[in-house]
């Protein structure tokens, strides 16, 4: 029998090793058309000419989309404030202007180059605190001041907790963009399936809202839509948004030909939205003994010119501004902002690592300033059984177990004697000349599971059990995106637990919108809880009807997850998520003095998950989640300037390669059971990611003595404050 905690092998496994896995890239249909898209490439614009006629006369084209083919010419996963097709003010440079479609993907790109736009230019807002100014120019006329979500958060009395604090740290942060890079651009293919229905196979992280989106912007019945994914190339939140969905459905659509897409990565680079650049000033007061008394934080987003998921990534960063810890009073005013930038959205952390980065960060300037170890800080002051939060309400779903989670993290790193003994060699001089010194630096976080602020979380699994006297086949209907992180293998040993079989009999139907119902998105640390809840409770009633001798046993199950609150616009007042998961992690790096190059070394990272299905894919995301971040924190340096992107490839914006992986990552696995996962279950992909950005700062402050209030850390960034110090 499989069970829960095994480390199985993946069920894509095999066919993604021997190339037999199919990406929508490598999906052909006979008969299938091209597609090229022309974007704006300009930041702010009008549009005063628009000429295709050149183009249409191309050989191949078979028609040239422009704005006025779009029966309802808007999208959004927020707000559908965007124009699919912009034939009037452009607001970034990855406006889509006109779509191309001709025999060949050659015969479209010669033609796409052929169209003819006269623009005129306007000058760009690219800093979102010029945006918020009075009389500053309106980017977008849905959001009066240029101010699309004002998130204030009032806990206690700030005035009279600052009178009681015996220290302050006062600091402005920024962060910046970040590019999913993952390894499959933007591709796909649509066509009439034989139902009649708009088929449009793609990479995404919610079937159902794809479909939503697509039938809206066509104005089709969402029955005449339907969205399959194959095998997606990894994700991260960088496909939450549309990118292809709409524009290959409208073509096939109105074509009535199957049409194919694949963007280049420089495409894909200006195409897709990004991680929020923040702003954020933090101000922190303690007592001498070391307790948080009083936290006062302004956080600003830069949003882009549209919506995307900004509100909700805001909500995330309002709430994780004061970090893993109960502070009595608080005073936070969260602001996301509209400019003529990249569009920014959904990245994994979903607004947690900016604000966690400010957050413990101030902890660590904190525990300097008192004279205090920064895991002692932390100790006497998070979250635990009963804390209040910012929101004013306790954290739910079972044990807190940051204390736990944090002393461990301390003992598998060997904190305290790495600490002092880095301190003891710079104290007798032995790094003093050295060129390569070392450091350590510690951080945790908590994250929560799903959209929620409101939301009521929930999926929807169907299971069919075969067989005569005993469970021959079981097939499991479930909607959830595979998108590299193991969701269908996960929900395949739930419904093996559930029934009592053995993995081999389970076969899954997936990420098909005509063949399962909604489960929601693969994104927020949800899919293990939310749709792993859906899975068992469908297992369950199947096999009662199995027991009632029905054959087959047929059965649908919706799982309603515990009811939240969205934030009092005036005090910030919540229940905010319906659980958490928690995080610690110790870093050690060796910052070279003469290059300013910053290496990762070591990192413990320390993860509650509730109940671990499936140990090796958690260390996976672990590993994943880690490196990932230090790419963030250190080499990834997406550079715009007056909108526009100066880095739209690989060549110019540098991820980590395997000689940056740091050299250890130690994953670590606890087990506090959440009251409503199943069997305990708590997500935990985006948890690893949170915390090494602020590990990695105090990492490097404890090699040089600097301390690092924005990143990335790269090496003119590190040698210039070496030579100002």
């Amino acid at each position: 029998m499989t069970q829960l905690g095994q480390s199985i092998t993946r069920l894509d496994a095999r066919a993604k090793v021997t190339g037999a896995a199919l990406f929508p890239g490598d999906v052909n249909i006979p008969g299938q058309l091209w597609m090229k898209v022309l974007f704006a490439r300009r930041p702010h614009a009008r549009i005063k000419r628009l000429d295709i006629s050149k183009a249409q006369a191309a050989p191949g084209v078979v028609y040239v989309f422009t704005a006025r083919d779009v029966p309802v010419n808007e999208f959004g996963l927020g707000s559908k404030d965007a124009p699919v097709l912009n034939n009037d003010e452009i607001r970034w440079v990855g406006e889509k202007v006109a779509l191309v479609v001709a025999e060949t993907e050659r015969q479209a790109e010669h033609a796409r180059d052929l169209i003819e736009v006269e623009y005129e230019d306007l000058p760009p807002i690219t800093d979102p605190r010029e945006a918020m100014k009075p009389g500053a120019y309106q980017v977008h006329p849905a959001y009066p001041g240029n101010i699309i979500k004002h998130i204030p958060i009032r806990k206690g009395d700030i005035a009279q907790g600052f009178a009681q604090a015996d220290v302050i740290v006062e600091s402005e942060y920024h962060t910046p963009y970040q590019e999913h890079a993952y390894l499959q651009p933007e591709a796909g293919v649509a066509y009439i399936d034989e139902a009649g229905r708009v088929t449009v196979v793609v990479g995404g992280q919610w079937t159902h809202e794809d479909q939503e989106q697509i039938a809206h912007a066509l104005n089709l019945p969402l029955e005449q839509v339907r969205v399959i994914y194959p095998n997606v190339g990894g994700a991260f939140g960088g496909r939450e948004d549309m990118s292809v969905q709409i524009i290959l459905a409208l073509a096939a659509y109105k074509l009535r030909r199957p049409v194919k897409i694949i963007w280049s990565r420089e495409e894909s680079i200006i195409g897709h939205h990004k991680r929020h650049p923040m702003w954020i000033k933090h101000k922190l007061g303690a007592t001498r003994e070391g307790k948080l008394v009083a936290a006062q934080i302004e956080l600003i987003s830069d949003a882009g010119p549209y919506m995307y998921t900004s509100p909700k990534v805001l909500g995330n960063a309002a709430f994780g501004a004061t970090g893993p810890y109960e502070i009595p009073n608080v005073h936070v005013d969260a602001y996301t902002v509209t400019t003529h930038n990249i569009v920014t959205g959904a990245f994994r952390g979903f607004g947690a690592p900016q604000a966690h980065f400010a957050a413990e960060t101030q902890i660590n300037k904190l525990a300097e300033k008192l004279g205090m170890d920064p895991v002692e800080l932390r100790l006497k002051n998070v979250l635990r059984e009963g804390s209040l939060l910012s929101t004013q309400t306790p954290l739910p779903g079972g044990p807190v177990s940051l204390p736990q989670v944090v002393q461990r993290c301390a003992e598998e790193f060997g904190w305290r004697a790495r600490r002092q003994g880095e301190r003891e060699t710079r104290r007798q001089g032995g790094a003093q000349h050295a060129t390569r010194i070392t450091g350590v630096g510690f951080a945790c976080a908590l994250k929560n599971i799903g959209f929620s602020f409101g939301y009521q979380e929930n999926a929807t699994a169907t299971v069919e059990l075969y067989g005569g006297a005993e469970i021959e086949k079981v097939i499991v209907h479930h909607a959830a995106a595979e998108v590299g992180q193991g969701t269908h293998t996960a929900l395949a040993q739930i419904a093996a637990a559930a029934l009592g079989v053995p993995i081999e009999k389970i076969e899954m139907i997936v990420s098909d919108t005509a063949q399962t119902e909604n489960a929601g998105s693969v994104s927020a640390s949800r899919m293990t809880y939310i749709g792993g809840n859906a899975v068992k409770g469908a297992c369950e009633l199947a096999l009662k009807k199995w027991q009632d001798e029905e054959r087959p046993a047929i059965a649908t199950y919706k799982y309603l997850a515990p009811k939240t609150t969205n934030y009092d616009p005036e005090t910030g007042k919540a229940k905010p998520n319906l659980a958490y998961g928690y995080v610690a992690q110790a870093v050690e790096v060796e910052v070279d003095t003469e290059t300013g190059f910053v290496r990762v070394v070591r990192v413990t990272c320390v993860d509650d998950v509730g109940k671990a299905v499936n140990p090796q894919m958690i260390e996976g995301q672990i590993e994943g989640g880690v490196v990932q971040a230090q790419g963030w924190t250190i080499q990834e340096n997406f550079q715009t300037k007056d909108g526009h992107v100066l880095t739209p490839n690989l060549s110019t914006y540098l991820i980590p390669g395997i000689l940056d992986v740091p050299e250890k990552v130690d994953s670590v696995i606890l087990e506090y059971p959440d009251s409503d996962g199943p069997w305990g279950v708590r997500g935990m992909a985006e948890m690893p990611f949170i915390p090494v950005a602020p590990a990695i700062i105090a990492a490097v402050h404890d090699a040089t003595g600097v301390w690092f209030d924005e990143f990335p850390l790269t090496p003119w960034r590190v040698l210039d404050a070496l030579r100002r110090k």
